[in-house]
């Protein structure tokens, strides 16, 4: 899978993107996605994601985390998979400064917070999703596994 980071506040070290990709690449495998796949990683301030999250969601105030799935076929749209063309994902949207403020409010490392942000915005474009008590249920536990497996978990 061919992951893109862009990193629009600048303070994101490179050990992070080695391990957002590798905790990517090792739920990719998980969730049999194919290896041609390409999904987008972004870190942004609170005011950007602040912006974003007033725009796409209607909702004022800054978030951790938003996803931009693609592979979502609204009504009416064309599908645009086929052979040979790589399968766009969509975007994950991350808040550094969030990560750091839910660090610190969870009593865990922002290497961790980190790696679940991005896992749970993978999620998200994978189609899990956590908008009633079921399917919370079933996104957070498998978030959970995977953070066991791959071996962050919380302190």
């Amino acid at each position: 899978m061919q992951i893109d980071f862009h990193d629009e506040t600048s303070s994101v070290d490179d050990a992070f993107y080695d391990l957002i990709e590798r905790i990517l690449q090792f739920s990719s495998k998980q969730e049999g996605v194919p290896a041609e796949s390409e999904v987008s990683i972004s870190f942004v301030d609170n005011d950007r994601i602040q912006e974003l999250n007033k725009q796409y969601r209607d909702k004022d105030r800054p978030t951790d985390v938003i996803s931009f799935a693609m592979q979502e076929q609204g009504e009416g749209e064309m599908d645009i998979k086929g052979e040979g063309i790589p399968l766009m994902l969509g975007d994950i949207i991350i808040s550094v400064d969030k990560a750091k403020e839910q660090a610190e409010d969870y009593d865990h490392s922002y290497e961790r917070e980190l790696g679940f942000l991005a896992l749970h915005g993978f999620l998200h474009l994978l189609g899990y999703d956590h908008m009633n008590e079921e399917e919370e249920l079933k996104m957070f536990g498998r978030q959970e596994e995977i953070l066991h497996e791959f071996g962050l978990q919380r302190p």
